[in-house]
Formats: C-alpha cells, structure tokens, sequence
C-alpha cells in the first residue's frame, strides 16, 4: 500500500515558478505511481496583479480553501503533508491558518519553499514566535545550500533538503547538432531575450538602460520582451522604449506560452535576467535557456550561481548595475563562438542535473527519507 501524502501547492494560474513546478509534481507519473496523492490548490490569486492584494471576494476563496484542507484531514489519514508555504507577506499569514489546521490533526509537515524572506520578515518577537510555530518538528524542502541562510534561525540542517528544479525537455535539437551549426557571421544581428513576467524587481528597466549603451556602442542587437503584466503596464513600457529611442531595438511581444514561447528560445541569441528580486530563489527561465543551449546573463540572487556559472555557462552581473549588464552583453554579442561554447556548456548542465526526471527522482527520495527514517 502506497504511502498517503497530503500536497498542498501552487498551480496555474496564475504562471510562476512555484506554480509551473507544481503543475509538475501534479503531472508527474513517476511522483504519483510511488504515493497516494491527494492535492489541493493554494493559489488564490487570479492573475499576477492579483498576488498579493486582498478584497472581499479573495477572502471567500481563502475560507474555501481552509475548509477544504479541514475536511480533507478529516476524512482521510495522511502521513505527510506536504507544503509549498510562503516565506513572508499577506498570504503567510493567510497558510499560517492551515498551518494550525494540520498541526492540530498531527499530520507531519514537509515545507517546500520557492520563495525566500523568512529571516527579513522576522523582525519582531511576535514574528519569531510564529515563525517557530510553523517551523516546530517540521521538515524543510529548499532548492539550493545557499538558501539555508534565510531559515537557519529556526530550522537544523538536519531537517533540510534539497532538490534543485527540473524542466521537461522542449528542445528538439540535440547538443550534438550544435556543435554542427554553421559558424555566425561576426556582423549579424544578436538577439537578446527577457523572459519574465514585467516586474520592476526582475531588472527589466535595467536592460533597458543596458540597451541604450549598446545601441550607443552601435552593436548590432535586437532586444525581445515576453512577459505577462505586473508592477509594469504595457503602456508604460511601450513609453519608456519610445522615450529611450530604442523602437529600433526592442520590441515587446507579450505573454508567450508553449510552442510559441519556445520557438523564440531557439531563435535567441542570449538570455539576460537581470533580476533583483529580494523573494527569488532559482529562476526557471534560467534552464529554460540552458535547455536551448543559449548563453544566458543575469544575478547572484537566491540560487541563480548554482545554476549560471560565471564565465562558462554565462556571466554574473551586478545588481542594478546597466553598464556592467552592458559589458557582458556586449563580450556575447561580439563573439559568437563564445556564445556557442557557453550555450553548450548550459546544455550540458541541465541534463546532467537539471531535467524533469532528475527533479522527480530527488522528490521520490525525498519523500521517502522523511516517511522512513531508515530509507537509503
């Protein structure tokens, strides 16, 4: 008889990391052929403007979602229940509720963050004592050892594991076939990619800023957007390309899903995510471009230097920093070879650690070394 798990998770919508893994956790025939699963919904929003605001009827939604999780640990006997909770914010406090609602059936908990901020929120005494509420005889889920930081006030590392994301597979073209790939003329046009849903944190007005130094240092680039709406409005990224004089330049395509989506990771040149998100933690875009062989240019937040190694499968830059952005841009848009090495070498990362299967096989594990202490 398989072991009964209780999932508690993001699901789309709306499309963000926790959510998109969680849609693979949920689709995944390896995961559910090993446990008895049963998974509830923890997103409450409706869209990503929605995250993080609150009204009347959001409010109806979350007390559907306490009486659901209530009456699943009611009627059925779980041995785990595992838990993508929020580190900080509104909705902390909001999943603090199921928290207690799972503590009170005496049901073990498994936390599986994709955000960090816990030791930034716990600011106060009435915090910390919340924070070591939730955390009592509870275990720990993270994506890197560089996250521990954020926890380690309240968790042993004892009690923590990890497991790295893992992306299926959408590239059709084998690493071998790259190497085949006719040699780039040094004159030809690069194209630089943002992927990202349009939030301010995730460094979109620094590229931009980047674009205008390169266009001053006449490079020959293309810069593509992709993104759903967040803190930034269409209309007033559209002002800031006019007003940047970059319309020649950059072009904004907006939200990309699937084969259209990965038909512009094929066609780009370089991947740039310079993100200053203070909750980020991995960056999936990150082994999105990998996947496809791209080069790819971003930050040192969360886990991002886990995944991106600096000067073999891109660079690091500073944060909030265009000129440095700029800099590295330029070096990949200048050297094509250099970008065709660094797209190998992240190819070769993501499948030696990075799949869809490498992510279920340590969540497999995972799992059972927390429901069988003597599992090896």
């Amino acid at each position: 008889m398989k072991d009964r798990i209780l999932a508690i998770m993001h699901l789309p919508p709306p499309d963000h990391g926790a959510g998109i893994v969680g849609l693979f956790i949920r689709k995944s025939r390896l995961i559910n052929q090993s446990f008895d699963i049963d998974y509830i919904n923890l997103s409450t929003a409706a869209n990503i403007p929605d995250i993080g605001k609150f009204n009347s009827l959001k409010f109806l939604v979350i007390t559907k979602l306490w009486l659901k999780v209530l009456f699943s640990l009611l009627k059925r006997k779980y041995k785990i229940c595992y838990f993508t909770i929020n580190a900080s914010g509104s909705a902390w406090y909001k999943e603090l509720v199921l928290v207690a609602l799972i503590k009170l059936c005496r049901v073990k908990l498994v936390y599986h963050y994709h955000n960090k901020g816990v030791v930034a929120n716990a600011n106060n005494r009435f915090k910390k004592t919340l924070y070591r509420f939730q955390f009592k005889n509870t275990k720990v889920i993270l994506l890197s050892p560089l996250l521990y930081a954020d926890i380690a006030n309240f968790v042993s590392k004892d009690n923590v594991y990890y497991c790295p994301n893992g992306i299926p597979d959408e590239n059709t073209v084998e690493l071998n076939a790259v190497k085949k790939v006719e040699p780039i003329p040094p004159n030809s046009t690069v194209q630089i990619l943002f992927l990202s849903n349009l939030f301010r944190s995730k460094g979109l007005y620094t590229l931009l800023e980047a674009c205008v130094i390169l266009k001053q240092r006449k490079l020959a680039f293309k810069c593509v957007l992709v993104g759903a709406e967040g803190d930034i409005l269409v209309l007033d990224l559209l002002e800031v390309i006019h007003q940047s004089n970059l319309e020649a330049h950059v072009k904004y395509l907006g939200k990309k899903y699937s084969l259209q989506k990965n038909n512009i990771l094929a066609e780009t040149d370089i991947l740039a995510f310079p993100t200053f998100y203070e909750k980020e933690t991995f960056g999936l875009v990150n082994l999105e471009a990998m996947q496809f062989s791209k080069p790819v240019v971003t930050t040192n937040e969360g886990a991002i230097p886990d995944i991106v190694e600096d000067g073999i499968t891109g660079f690091l830059v500073p944060q909030k920093d265009a000129i440095a952005l700029a800099d590295k841009l330029e070096i990949l848009i200048k050297n094509p070879e250099l970008r065709k090495l660094m797209g190998a070498q992240g190819r070769i990362k993501y499948e030696n650690y990075y799949t869809i299967k490498h992510f279920e096989e340590r969540m497999i594990s995972i799992f059972n070394q927390i429901l069988n202490p003597k599992y090896d």
